[in-house]
């Protein structure tokens, strides 16, 4: 390697710039040093920039070529299969929101409406099928969940619309396609994130859409959507399980 450092040295010392000389040091060179070398060579030799001059050439020029030519070196981290939410069981369950009105599912618009039921109207109430998930990376605080409402394949969901998260209700023809659901998949679309604040008193977060939680209108009979903490807006909701 010496003897070839030697020669290069000695051929590309005819070619520097009047006033400019190479030295090779003898210290160990990586190849990748040597191919950085060798580039900026070559950069000298079809650069079309100014003329160098003897007078004007100071280190920083120097400097500047070969940072110009660095090949820079990426180190690939290979890792396993991305994390996933993992289902536990299945429960059935009512919701009220903090105001004690039901979930209504309107079939016309196929939306949930959060609505004051009158005696003898229990039977418009939402079932949900609520299932939980293990955390990939386990959360005391929170337990991510799938609303599923009893009796039908659809699901609520939450993700962009036209720039918005919204609340969705979706068909899921194949349910076991819930059962393992990776986190970088658009199937987190289907979780929330259930924190309890309180004795069968939770909030719901999308996982999708962080800081983004199920939430119903101030006024009855209203759509159920999703809001951020700020929005006037109730959040807090009374899930009982059902024997």
């Amino acid at each position: 390697m010496d003897l070839e450092m030697s020669y290069m040295a000695e051929e590309w010392s005819l070619k520097m710039p009047k006033g400019l000389d190479l030295e090779v040091s003898h210290h160990p060179v990586t190849m990748k040093s040597v191919v950085n070398l060798i580039i900026a060579m070559e950069r000298f030799k079809t650069s079309n920039s100014e003329p160098v001059l003897s007078t004007d050439f100071q280190d920083e020029n120097l400097l500047s070529i070969m940072l110009e030519s660095i090949v820079e070196e990426h180190m690939i981290e290979r890792t396993g299969p991305p994390p996933q939410f993992t289902s536990r069981d299945e429960i059935e369950c009512t919701v009220t929101d903090s105001q004690k009105r039901s979930l209504v599912l309107v079939q016309s618009s196929m939306e949930l409406h959060a609505v004051m039921l009158q005696g003898g109207s229990d039977d418009r109430k939402v079932h949900l099928n609520m299932s939980t998930y293990a955390h990939p990376t386990p959360n005391a605080e929170t337990r991510p969940v799938a609303l599923g409402i009893k009796g039908t394949n659809l699901y609520l969901s939450c993700h962009e619309d036209d720039d918005k998260p919204s609340l969705h209700l979706e068909e899921v023809t194949d349910k076991n396609s819930l059962t393992r659901i990776s986190a970088e998949s658009d199937m987190v679309r289907f979780l929330f994130y259930k924190r309890d604040t309180g004795r069968s008193i939770s909030t719901l977060m999308s996982v999708r859409c962080p800081d983004w939680y199920i939430s119903t209108a101030q006024d009855d009979d209203q759509v159920v959507e999703v809001c951020q903490e700020t929005a006037p807006r109730y959040r807090s909701f009374n899930i009982q399980r059902q024997s």
